[in-house]
């Protein structure tokens, strides 16, 4: 993973010192509160529900171990609530009912704290730091190089990537050294601190696209033209939100080198004419969409300016870039393991046949890796009795313990909330089987429905409409049986609080959007979105299947989708392994939306459609 140059430590060890500084003229009066309010926000802290909410960069999502454990303590000792604010908060959340169950039971609101939170955009995000403390978490985070520079304010926000990124099998190139070019680029960027609204890159460097590049306002795909050479295709104005949009492609192919320029051009035109009078319109997505070709035009003369007029000041130079690459050092790893190839594959195989669950997870939770004695595993944090992407201060520390003992000290947060070891080698999976599985980390369920994305939502999101985090338990609850998991096979499942969309509803199979209907929480039901990946296909919003079900009817809606499913796949030739049924999201294509909607539909509580 990249390490950290004197230059990097001192700069965040000063803007650590410079927010304290911010935070105590706040608290003397000498800042008001619109003052001080874009200086916090810059700096990844947001007034929520009921507490501030700390949002912790990790760009491209690698952490250390020492970073991990740091993260864990301050959700020991900073997230924890005063004993009056949590209890007035859980009579709040209580008032909202609970979700019964089809089996009698029913699921509530329980407030937890003392945890981290893995977004989709491979933060961490904490709920109950009290705004007092604030300066002190930020000098503990600078201590391993963490802080919450960018993570909120309209600016360029944290970097994103594959989570396999400089390991995968399928990998044209190492996307990680742009990522990192962009950051330094990026940060406290005089021109573009203040854009008309937030700004998100992913890069992705493998042939499948695992970043989700059609869903963010500037996606990159490292590819190579017929000469060989790198280079990048660049789309630009895709995003979530009220209005979900596939981003055009601006660029089929742009010179590696040229990458800062460009962007330089793409930024300058949204700053100079984005919307800064309407907050819904100021995505830079609306722009692209309104202007179209003059938007295109317009970068193209900007960036002709930069190179020819400007001398190109953000070209990248070999030297540059070898200097950021270097930084990227892999762990020392002794990678003659006793057993040779094949026979650790035997033993691997008995050891799957011996023990089912240990077969599941080497399939679902055991990645390919670009060197054949590794292999990237995941840790599952989509586990009964927590909302996905929450880690305990103990889950952290033991997740750390592992990093140290099987992946030379890195691991990775994921788009999809888990955690990724990058560093395995194939000889020590069982014994990191055994390991996870005391922890409850080891749970064979990545890609499956209960492997779902969510956000926060109505528990702790002042924006929410609903909550997501009952509906996500519910769901969870319903599904444990592994033999059901499995049958239904790989299913995204997305779910959002509201319209903001951190829950990336709209790219889910199945995709559940929070909404308000006179002071109650419903849910909006979409099918047939895709985040780009291989299994998906082309980025691309799901279709809403009808009007807005209650909470209590979510679990019944979500069984009744799946039971069309199960009525209409096919089942396929498949491989060596014997014939497969069709996927999911294949079934939805091919058959239509009609009759899930009409399952959907049947599965209503007559009753409580009719008090809406």
């Amino acid at each position: 993973m990249y390490q950290y140059t004197d230059f990097d430590r001192q700069f965040i060890r000063l803007r650590a010192e410079q927010f304290r500084d911010q935070l105590e003229r706040w608290q003397a009066g000498k800042l008001t509160e619109e003052q001080f309010r874009p200086l916090r926000l810059q700096n990844g802290w947001y007034v929520q529900r009921y507490a501030p909410m700390l949002r912790v960069a990790v760009p491209y999502g690698e952490l250390s171990s020492t970073q991990l454990r740091v993260l864990a303590r301050v959700a020991r000792e900073y997230d924890q609530p005063e004993p009056a604010l949590l209890a007035e908060a859980q009579a709040t959340q209580e008032k909202l009912g609970e979700i019964p169950l089809a089996d009698g039971r029913r699921i509530g609101t329980k407030l937890k704290y003392g945890y981290g939170h893995f977004t989709t955009r491979t933060n961490v995000q904490y709920n109950w730091i009290p705004l007092s403390k604030a300066a002190d978490v930020m000098d503990l985070l600078a201590t391993v190089q963490l802080h919450g520079i960018q993570t909120s304010g309209n600016c360029i926000r944290n970097i994103n990537s594959d989570a396999l990124a400089g390991i995968a099998a399928d990998e044209i190139a190492d996307p990680r050294p742009f990522c990192e070019i962009l950051r330094q680029w990026s940060t406290l960027h005089p021109e573009f601190s203040f854009l008309p609204r937030k700004f998100k890159i992913s890069i992705n460097g493998a042939r499948e696209d695992r970043a989700a590049l059609g869903w963010y306002d500037v996606g990159l795909q490292l590819v190579k033209n017929d000469a060989g050479e790198l280079g990048f295709k660049v789309r630009v104005g895709g995003g979530m939100g009220r209005t979900p949009t596939i981003s055009p492609v601006l660029r089929e192919f742009l010179p590696w080198n040229q990458l800062m320029n460009y962007l330089e051009a793409v930024i300058r035109v949204y700053n100079r004419y984005g919307r800064r009078d309407n907050s819904w319109k100021a995505r830079i997505k609306i722009l692209v969409k309104a202007e179209g070709q003059s938007y295109i035009d317009q970068v193209n003369e900007e960036f002709r300016q930069i190179v020819e007029d400007e001398g190109g000041p953000h070209t990248i130079t070999q030297a540059e870039y070898d200097r950021v690459a270097a930084n990227f050092r892999e762990p020392d790893l002794d990678l003659s393991p006793a057993n040779a190839e094949a026979e650790t594959l035997e033993l691997l195989r008995t050891a799957a046949s011996d023990d089912r669950d240990f077969g599941r997870w080497l399939t679902s939770n055991v990645l390919p890796h670009r060197h054949p004695q590794l292999r990237a595993v995941m840790l599952s944090f989509k586990r009964l009795g927590y909302a996905p992407g929450d880690a305990t201060a103990e889950q952290m520390e033991a997740a750390a313990e592992l990093a140290d003992r099987f992946s030379g000290g890195e691991s990775r947060v994921t788009h999809e909330q888990n955690l990724l070891l990058p560093w395995v080698r194939r000889d020590q999976l069982p014994a990191l089987y055994q390991a996870a599985k005391a922890l409850g980390l080891a749970k064979p369920n990545i890609g499956l429905l209960t492997d779902m994305i969510a956000c926060p939502g109505g528990d702790f999101c002042s924006l929410a409409n609903a909550r997501s985090l009952p509906i996500a338990e519910a769901i969870t609850e319903r599904y444990q049986d592994l033999d059901e998991l499995w049958d239904l096979g790989e299913i995204d499942l997305h779910i959002s609080g509201c319209i903001n969309s951190c829950g990336h509803h709209h790219s889910g199979h199945i995709g559940i959007l929070g909404v308000d209907k006179d002071g109650k929480e419903w849910y909006q039901i979409t099918l047939g979105g895709a985040d780009g990946s291989d299994l998906s296909g082309p980025a691309t919003p799901g279709k809403i299947i009808g009007p807005s079900f209650s909470a209590s009817e979510v679990p019944g809606v979500i069984e009744a989708l799946l039971a069309v499913y199960r009525a209409e796949r096919l089942l396929l030739a498949g491989d060596a392994e014997g014939p497969r049924h069709e996927n999911f999201i294949d079934t939805v294509r091919r058959v239509g939306l009609d009759p899930f909607k009409a399952a959907a539909n049947a599965a209503r509580h007559p009753a409580e459609t009719e008090a809406a």
